[in-house]
């Protein structure tokens, strides 16, 4: 039954397609799902009807942006009713769905109808409207699990696994599994290998890009496909950050090697990926032609062999991975060079240095400041170490013995 203050609330007709959907064929398009509600919101006198579509996102992706759009329109009292074709399409983790459906909607008044499944709040939930969230969510497990041993096999066969391509690439229309160099963007990627090669550090080569108003690799990516998923800078197109630069100096593709299973998850609702442990990963050589030589992407890696490499002077950073800034949390490197007198050389957030003035800001510690510091702590300590050996000698194995827990968990 429809009330009259229901009559100015939406009616929000929620849609969803993934992937794995696609699978299942035309009932589950987006066509057909918007066609069913429409008919289904008209015949039962529902108004003010509004479609929140989601189209190629996973059931258990809860950042869908129109289903976060849809709860946010339901948290703001503007929805009286949503209406979906079934349970599924709202979601395939079981514990989301539920808490949906048995808390937030009841919370806010909103009425909740799966049209397949038989399912309307109004009349109340039984047994079976559980189970069957359960069973979607073993469905979308089940799903991840197979295609999991699909990209499993394909990567230890030496196929690529990542489904992105990268800058300077393009697929090989006459063997889609193949990559091959793109005419545009593969000599910006061996300029940017040659300008690092000649010692030329990752912010000048990205003010060299920025000069010559080459476009950032999400900006290319959006003009022809229209895509969003490097985050393209549209106001600044010309603008490379110093990390898009750094990864494309460490990435062996571009030397024409296929490197699998670099990443990964740790569940199917878990998007975050995790660098994997170098046993884990599968190097294949010579899979591709390669954009820069064999030699050129060795001298590079030589030169990014890590912060705690000696310097031209022969001189090592005794800091190099143990300062970080307060603020964002990004490691501090230290700044020297001829020009810079060794009572002047400093250390400044890498935050700042990697993605400008919006992560950061540009401060930092003298290198002389920060040694008497640690040579003042380095002298409290050992003050105390004399004065009460046995009490720092217990202080010590309990550092010891949390180190020793952490490293084991």
């Amino acid at each position: 039954m429809i009330t009259k203050s229901d009559q100015n609330l939406i009616t929000a007709l929620y849609c969803r397609l993934s992937q794995e959907d696609m699978r299942e064929g035309e009932s589950l398009s987006i066509e057909n799902q918007k066609l069913m509600l429409k008919d289904f919101a008209d015949k039962n006198g529902f108004r003010n009807c509004k479609y929140y579509i989601d189209d190629g996102f996973s059931g258990v992706n809860k950042n869908r942006p129109e289903y976060v759009h849809m709860l946010k329109d339901v948290e703001n009292g503007l929805v009286g009713t949503v209406i979906v074709k079934d349970q599924s399409r709202l979601g395939r983790d079981h514990l989301e769905t539920d808490k949906l459906m048995e808390i937030v909607f009841p919370a806010y008044d909103v009425r909740f109808i799966a049209v397949t499944d038989g399912v309307d709040s109004a009349n109340g939930f039984n047994e079976m409207t559980g189970i069957k969230n359960y069973f979607n969510d073993f469905y979308a497990r089940d799903t991840s699990k197979k295609i999991r041993a699909v990209f499993k096999a394909k990567g230890e066969r030496g196929e690529r696994v990542g489904t992105s391509i990268p800058y300077g690439y393009m697929k090989n229309f006459d063997n889609p599994k193949q990559l091959i160099p793109d005419p545009v963007a593969a000599p910006v990627v061996r300029t940017i290998y040659e300008l690092c090669a000649d010692v030329k550090e990752t912010r000048a080569i990205c003010r060299y890009l920025e000069e010559h108003e080459i476009e950032s690799p999400g900006v290319y990516e959006f003009h022809p496909k229209g895509t969003k998923n490097k985050h393209p800078d549209l106001e600044h197109p010309y603008l490379w950050t110093q990390s898009t630069v750094r990864d494309m100096l460490s990435n062996r593709i571009y030397c024409g090697d296929t490197v699998n299973f670099s990443t990964y998850s740790k569940s199917n609702k878990l998007k975050k990926r995790i660098k994997n442990d170098p046993e884990n990963i599968l190097v294949f050589e010579n899979t591709h032609e390669p954009i820069v030589s064999r030699e050129l992407f060795e001298r590079v890696q030589k030169h990014y062999e890590g912060r705690k490499r000696p310097d031209r002077q022969g001189d090592t950073d005794k800091y190099a991975g143990y300062i970080y800034c307060a603020d964002c949390g990004a490691k501090l490197y230290l700044h020297r060079g001829k020009s810079i007198k060794p009572e002047n050389n400093y250390y400044q957030c890498g935050g700042y240095q990697t993605k400008g003035g919006r992560y950061c800001t540009a401060h930092g510690i003298k290198a002389n400041v920060l040694d008497s510091l640690v040579l003042k702590q380095l002298r409290d300590i050992t003050a105390y170490v004399r004065n009460d050996p046995q009490q720092s000698y217990e202080m010590a194995m309990q550092d010891g013995e949390k180190e020793a827990q952490k490293l084991r968990k």
